[in-house]
């Protein structure tokens, strides 16, 4: 009989302290585009692919995160005097509100001192130190990985 009061209060507790069931949540997909090509065409297709992605999924009803990470050549994309692409970076702003885009620190500083001037990043978009390296980290936190 002690074992079976034993075995009712070990229940107990764990039923207490179990963490709570949650509802169902919906998934969440997470995407990293690179995006390393000073080819205008490639740009629009990485921020229609990241817009389409996020029509997509919002139709379904599931999360979506994406980042676009840029380096070597494919700064080009997010400097605020050669992109070729500023007002399609607007439309992707006004569609995916907390996309991430990335410049590479290390294309950046390289871009200077070839060109002698500062290069300066459109706004909101984010430094990181190594723009391949940035893929990485995001793809090992299960990003997917694309490049047009």
């Amino acid at each position: 009989m002690s074992r079976l009061l034993s075995l009712l209060s070990a229940l107990t507790l764990a039923f207490l302290f179990a963490a709570p069931v949650s509802a169902q949540q919906a998934p969440e997909h997470k995407l990293v585009i690179q995006v390393s090509s000073a080819d205008e065409g490639a740009m629009t297709v990485a921020l229609g692919n990241a817009m389409n992605a996020k029509k997509y999924y919002d139709s379904k009803g599931e999360k979506f995160i994406v980042e676009i990470v840029t380096y070597g050549p494919g700064i080009t994309m997010l400097r605020s005097d050669t992109s070729p692409v500023k007002a399609r970076i607007v439309e992707a702003r006004a569609s995916i509100p907390d996309i991430t885009l990335s410049m590479c620190a290390n294309s950046k500083a390289g871009t200077e001192a070839r060109e002698g001037k500062e290069i300066i990043p459109l706004p909101g978009v984010q430094i990181v130190p190594a723009g391949i390296v940035r893929v990485m980290e995001l793809q090992e936190k299960g990003y997917s990985y694309a490049r047009p």
